[in-house]
């Protein structure tokens, strides 16, 4: 899934959305611990739907949450039986609560929840623990044995000696992915996709499986783990009586019933080919499921459920599994639906080489939406925007879809105020202004475009192959997407078509963007860290870039007052020259597959950290106490039956607080826990 994630250092924005007069009653904070504030989100809209359409998106968020297990297993192998066992010492704990080691104990099981796992969403490094090795022991030795996740022929102190590892040793399993430039990144990432096999068995594996100059590839691995059996490389394919199997027929439960309640019989043969899929596990299967859902546009309740999320792989191809429900939001849809419509005028006035630009735009469509239920790798962290399907060769062909969840971003909104931001890091207050007037509106705009152009703009030649830019692949999509949102937001184009009202309103999203490429994200990263995450690594990419080819100019300059350090943007209509510049380069490096280029773009630009910079970064945000990370808890769906039985209405809770929830879903919806 291409995605689209609010960056760090959320800037308060303008309340200027249809969402919020609904939103003010509700009570966005759940929770926060260590460097997470949990939120909750309102579902405006929900009440109007009719009752088919609340019990199909009722009957898809059942389908969602039970693959939560599959993701936590994807995420590491010893992630489920850790997260009972902790779930087990706090429910049953008797002890002080007041106790350093309970309290570090708590914060830890909290952060396993918010990672679906024992590595940082964002820097993939495995977690620190406040409790000590004794105290934890200590604890599961008080249990029964029901109480813990005991492995057929497994006895107690093996649990504890697993475990004890899994925490308390730092050099086990200590990246969840690693990225690191010369290493071997299957046998130093430990996530759960690749079992006893190295980098170049991988490659060569899949390597063998491809077809030469394959028009219409499947997405090789997407669905599988590989493994080592009897000195021969094979997949462990994710499907029915196939790995997963438990918590897949358990989905496949309530996609039946969900199938039943469409609102089309497109949507109906849609979610049958995806059952299918599940069934068979079949990749063929899943790009004839991709198609379908991609041509879908009139169902205004939507969905995402399966293995798409690619960049928890260091190779990009493996696929964490995710869902998000939704429906339409129909009044903010019009911009997006604009935008989609001038597709192919964006394309062709796009500054990269004509060799790269598709000649004809197919079935690109957009939407705003409203989410209903997030759930594995979008869930409690989640995007802003999403743009499916991944193959693309499906949207060069048939096209694809792209979304901006509104009411996320209105979430994020309303927690954001007053929190401080603007005035520690936005040095005058002209531009302080601009971003309270425009920032809002100008950031959805910038999700819009990155997903619904961006991604689905270019081409690449014939013969190229989609993984060839390997591990840099991920970063470089992204830098695309979001280069061809920036020179967009800024072009008059946006105000021809009345998507912006102001000629200056992109200067909001310039500065922000910019301010965060060079600093304010740096509050994500320990000390003494490069940058690994995709997303951080696309946004310093483009403002270090974009900082060094204007300095001869003085296009953006770094200001010192008072002993503090600040940006100020000289001259942005040379900024958005060099934006349309780097677009060009990069589209190249994608189009032709280039990755000496990719990889040499990507180690110069988005990787090391100015260590001045970012000490004086993470004391500036200490005295805010602003969370470097976000996510949300969902809101609960309740099926109301009359006396036969039947359903009658579906009504929604949002006063689920954060432990409660996570500890519902582990006692409700954990089908492959032991």
């Amino acid at each position: 899934m291409k995605k689209t994630f609010i960056m760090a250092g959320i800037i308060a924005l303008a309340s200027s959305n249809m969402t919020n007069a609904a939103n003010s009653k509700l009570n966005y904070h759940a929770d926060s611990f260590a460097d997470i504030e949990v939120l909750r989100y309102d579902v405006p809209g929900f009440d109007k739907l009719s009752l088919n359409q609340k019990k199909l998106i009722y009957f898809l968020t059942e389908a969602a949450i039970q693959g939560r297990d599959i993701l936590t297993d994807q995420n590491g192998k010893y992630n489920i039986a850790l997260r009972s066992t902790l779930e087990a010492i706090y429910t049953n704990y008797k002890g002080d609560k007041k106790n350093p080691d309970y309290l570090g104990l708590e914060k830890y099981l909290k952060q396993v929840w918010f990672a679906n796992g024992i590595h940082h969403h964002y820097s993939m490094d495995k977690f620190k623990p406040d409790f000590s090795q004794k105290f934890f022991e200590a604890q599961i030795k008080k249990l029964s044995n029901d109480k813990l996740p005991l492995a057929e022929g497994e006895n107690v102190k093996d649990l504890v000696a697993t475990l004890s590892r899994v925490i308390f040793d730092p050099d086990f399993m200590n990246k969840r992915l690693n990225q690191a430039k010369g290493a071997d990144i299957i046998l130093t990432s430990a996530n759960n996709f690749y079992q006893d096999v190295n980098q170049k068995e991988v490659e060569d594996f899949y390597n063998a499986l491809k077809k030469p100059n394959d028009s219409t590839p499947v997405s090789y691995g997407l669905n599988s783990q590989v493994v080592k059996k009897d000195g021969k490389i094979v997949e462990k394919v994710y499907r029915i009586n196939g790995m997963y199997s438990p918590a897949i027929e358990k989905i496949v439960f309530w996609l039946n019933k969900a199938k039943e309640v469409a609102e089309n019989e497109v949507q109906k043969e849609t979610i049958n080919k995806l059952i299918e899929y599940y069934t068979t596990g079949d990749l063929k299967t899943f790009d004839d499921y991709s198609i379908l859902w991609a041509k879908d546009t009139k169902s205004q309740v939507d969905f995402v459920n399966g293995f798409i999320e690619s960049y928890g792989d260091p190779l990009g191809m493996k696929g964490s599994w995710e869902s998000i429900v939704n429906f339409k939001n129909l009044e903010a849809s019009h911009r997006t639906e604009i935008i989609s419509s001038n597709a192919q005028w964006f394309e062709d006035n796009s500054p990269v080489d004509a060799r790269f630009k598709k000649d004809k735009v197919k079935g690109v469509s957009a939407k705003v939406i409203t989410a209903c239920i997030l759930a594995g790798d979008a869930y409690p962290a989640t995007p802003i925007g999403i743009n499916l399907p991944n193959a693309n060769w499906i949207r060069a062909t048939y096209g694809s879809k792209s979304v901006t969840i509104e009411n996320i971003t209105d979430a994020y909104d309303q927690a954001s105020h007053g929190n401080g931001f603007n005035e520690e890091f936005v040095l005058e207050a002209k531009d302080r202004e601009l971003m309270d007037k425009y920032l809002f509106i100008t950031d959805n705009l910038h999700t819009d475009l990155h997903e619904c152009l961006g991604h689905g703009s270019g081409k690449l030649l014939d013969g190229v192959d989609s993984d060839a830019l390997k591990s840099y692949g991920s970063t470089l999509e992204e830098t695309r997407a979001d280069l061809f949102a920036l020179y967009y937001l800024a072009d008059p184009k946006l105000i021809e078509l009345g998507l912006l009202s102001n000629k200056d309103a992109y200067k909001a999203e310039y500065y922000k963007y910019i301010l965060n490429g060079l600093m304010t994200q740096l509050m994500r990263i320990e000390p003494g860290k490069d940058i690994e995450e995709s997303h951080m690594r696309n946004r310093k990419l483009i403002a270090e870039w974009v900082y060094e080819k204007g300095a001869k100019d003085n296009v953006i300059e770094y200001v010192k007052k008072n002993g503090k350090t600040y940006l100020k943007i000289n001259d942005y209509n040379k900024l958005r020259e060099l934006f349309g510049k780097l677009l060009a380069e990069i589209q190249r490096i994608k189009s032709e597959g280039d990755y000496e280029a990719g990889k040499n773009i990507v180690e110069e630009y988005a990787v090391k950290v100015d260590q001045n910079i970012h000490k004086e970064i993470l004391e500036r945000y200490a005295k805010l106490n602003i969370a470097p990370y976000k996510g949300f808890v969902n809101p609960v769906y309740t099926a109301v039956m009359d006396k036969n039985g039947n359903i009658q209405d579906i009504t929604l809770d949002y006063t689920e607080g954060y432990a409660e929830q996570m500890l519902r879903y582990s006692k409700d919806y954990s089908p492959l826990t032991k």
